[in-house]
């Protein structure tokens, strides 16, 4: 359905700073902005998946290309 435009590097990152804000969102109860932390979710989902979004619009990956 998607092509994979995102390299396994791009793809840890993702997961590791989506996890991060997701767990200050647990860690701040009492934060002002505390839904500011779900927004880890966004890079979280796209780092498991492969695929963002933006990087389609723009033309962007940087997943390497298979040479034969």
């Amino acid at each position: 359905m998607f092509t994979r435009n995102e390299g396994s590097i791009d793809r840890i990152l993702r997961v590791i700073v989506g996890l991060a804000l997701l767990a200050g969102f647990f860690v701040f109860p009492e934060a002002a902005y505390r839904w500011a932390f779900l927004l880890g979710i966004i890079p979280l989902v796209t780092g498991l998946v492969g695929t963002c979004p933006l990087y389609s619009i723009f033309g962007l990956s940087t997943c390497p290309v298979k040479r034969p």
